[in-house]
């Protein structure tokens, strides 16, 4: 029993160093991270629960890579030990970032504060000035 464990052991560590030793090496890729600016929302403006916007970015800079990619736009806020980003309701996702825009509906049930912020998802994250959001 216990030459078998080790012949086991053995062909396994073997198995291991044979296909690591051959595997070809991964080519290294350059990453491309854009960042867009955040038009809207601006900073201090005042959104209302229940609402319809416009959260829009900068699209000038685009890379060719990015055309026709998805974004997601999650809603934030300052708390006093961190910062809070609901990732489990996001107000949009599956919009084509190239486009510069997309409407989201504020959530009604959200207390009201002076420190929310949308972050905006492509492959990065850029987060707006903070903004209010009142209960209507």
């Amino acid at each position: 029993m216990f030459f078998s464990t080790i012949t086991v052991l053995f062909a396994f560590l073997l198995a291991v160093t044979t296909i690591t030793s051959h595997a070809s090496p991964v080519a290294e890729q350059s990453l491309l991270v854009w960042n867009p600016r955040i038009l809207s929302p601006k900073a201090n403006m005042l959104w209302l629960a229940g609402s319809k916007h416009t959260v829009t970015w900068d699209t000038t800079n685009i890379p060719r890579e990015k055309i026709g990619s998805t974004g997601l736009i999650l809603l934030g806020y300052d708390g006093t030990e961190s910062e809070n980003l609901d990732i489990e309701h996001p107000l949009a996702t599956g919009f084509r970032i190239d486009r510069g825009s997309t409407t989201v509906v504020v959530p009604r049930n959200l207390t009201a504060r002076d420190d929310y912020f949308i972050v905006l998802f492509g492959d990065s994250g850029n987060t707006s000035p903070k903004f209010k959001i009142r209960k209507a």
